[in-house]
């Protein structure tokens, strides 16, 4: 009820009655001491532990903070450590030698120790509205955060963080838990909650809708009423962002074991279209079409292999997902274009794919192992001679056979299910079986036979050899 006064009277009154009436409607810091919570200084990271003591050692605050306090709070291991500190950055730096600074948009200090990367911020200040040092604090016209290197107090800290449940902070000084923003209640009760004015907070940064989404299917968590509210309406500021972050962005999404919860909740929040706006052009209302099956397959087998701890690799997940809108623009392409199918579909991949890369900037790496499952498509039904043996050798041949797999089951196609029972067989079989297999099958049909041309016989000369 505070919250919303506070929004209704930050529309009327002055910049300084509204900021004193916002105070108030904030909780209270609370500490929780080190009986009454789950975190162990033996489940957090030890090189996080020796960012944290040389800070504290050197005079400076330095709380462990984000993800890593919560999901200790939850019983999770953590994937990763985060610290912040009243230390610049370049303070910091002084402190570590193994340290480097990254990022232009927010100033960062990472300290490497091997492989393992603990990540110090320092403590976030509100924005000046006259600030005039564009290197330090820069918006867009929407409103959008280009830059916010202004640096406060653990207590303006907590208030810039992004929801509630990230808004923890724990100290080894004294092994409490410090909340400044009802971060622990909203854990305890399920709930994603954003800090400030939902609105104000998605124009700063609309990564942040995708964030409550991902948040929301990982944790097993609802988002509250006033955090979901403007999201469909907001959905589009994801144009903005640039599509380099949105590409990872959508790997945190949907190769962080919560892929096919985190579909659902994108498409019902509509945030869905402006990351994959080709896909989305072809659902339908039933959300049972071919496409819409091996979408939901294969986001399911991914999160079974991140759950079993195997490699998932992006190239299959995104030629698996734009299949359906490569043949249909192949489709599209032989008919207005006249053109024989094969040429039509490598026509179709670059239009899919161009299109793909403006939403997301999907490196080159990843789209040309998308190109070699989807090319392997197309040979995989011609097996005569000797091909099948050189389509096992290809190193996507295991990734396409996946994927007619899924196609299979996705169209309940008969044609295609002998097939991939027959690529599953000749796969295990020895090489006599396989030649037996290949005999099976017969001459190729007559049109794609080549004929060698008869050899012109040159007449022998006299007295030759």
């Amino acid at each position: 009820m505070f919250t919303r006064v506070a929004n209704f009277c930050r529309k009327v009154l002055s910049r300084e009655e509204s900021i004193a009436i916002e105070a108030l409607a904030q909780p209270q810091m609370t500490v929780i001491p080190r009986e009454q919570h789950a975190i162990s200084r033996k489940d957090i990271s030890e090189n996080a532990l020796k960012v944290l003591y040389r800070l504290n050692k050197a005079g400076y605050d330095a709380y462990l903070v984000g993800g890593g306090v919560r999901d200790l709070l939850l019983g999770k291991k953590p994937k990763d450590f985060d610290v912040t500190t009243s230390a610049t950055p370049d303070q910091v730096r002084k402190l570590f030698r193994n340290c480097r600074l990254v990022g232009r948009r927010f100033r960062l200090a990472h300290v490497m120790f091997g492989p393992e990367i603990i990540e110090v911020a320092t403590f976030r200040g509100h924005h000046d509205e006259q600030q005039t040092d564009r290197s330090i604090s820069q918006r867009g016209q929407n409103g959008m955060l280009l830059r916010d290197n202004i640096f406060g107090s653990i207590e303006e800290d907590a208030q810039r963080r992004d929801f509630t449940i990230n808004s923890l902070y724990y100290s080894v000084a004294d092994f409490t838990v410090r909340d400044y923003v009802g971060g622990m209640r909203d854990l305890q009760e399920g709930v994603i909650r954003l800090i400030g004015n939902p609105e104000t907070r998605y124009r700063e940064d609309p990564v942040r809708m995708l964030r409550a989404v991902r948040f929301a299917a990982k944790l097993g968590m609802r988002i509250s009423e006033e955090t979901a509210e403007p999201i469909p309406r907001l959905a589009t500021l994801i144009n903005d962002v640039p599509p380099a972050r949105l590409f990872e962005e959508s790997l945190k999404l949907l190769q962080a074991g919560y892929g096919y919860d985190t579909c659902r909740l994108l498409r019902e929040y509509g945030l869905f279209q402006p990351l994959f706006p080709t896909i989305t052009r072809y659902f339908t209302e039933k959300g049972d079409s071919p496409m819409e099956r091996i979408i939901e397959q294969v986001l399911k087998n991914t999160d079974n292999r991140i759950h079993n701890d195997m490699r998932v690799n992006p190239a299959f997940l995104f030629a698996a997902m734009f299949w359906y809108p490569l043949l249909e623009d192949a489709q599209r392409i032989t008919q207005e274009g006249g053109l024989a199918y094969y040429d039509a579909f490598a026509l179709a991949m670059n239009d899919v794919l161009d299109e793909a890369c403006r939403s997301l900037a999907i490196p080159k790496r990843i789209t040309a192992l998308i190109r070699d499952i989807w090319q392997l498509q197309l040979r995989m039904s011609r097996r005569q001679g000797k091909r099948a043996w050189k389509l096992m050798e290809h190193p996507k041949f295991r990734a396409a056979y996946d994927l007619l797999a899924l196609r299979a089951e996705a169209e309940n196609n008969s044609e295609l299910q002998r097939l991939v029972k027959w690529w599953g067989e000749f796969q295990v079989s020895a090489p006599p079986a396989q030649k037996d297999m290949l005999d099976d099958l017969g001459e190729e049909p007559t049109e794609r036979r080549r004929h060698r041309r008869p050899r012109k016989r040159t007449p022998r000369r006299e007295g030759s050899a």
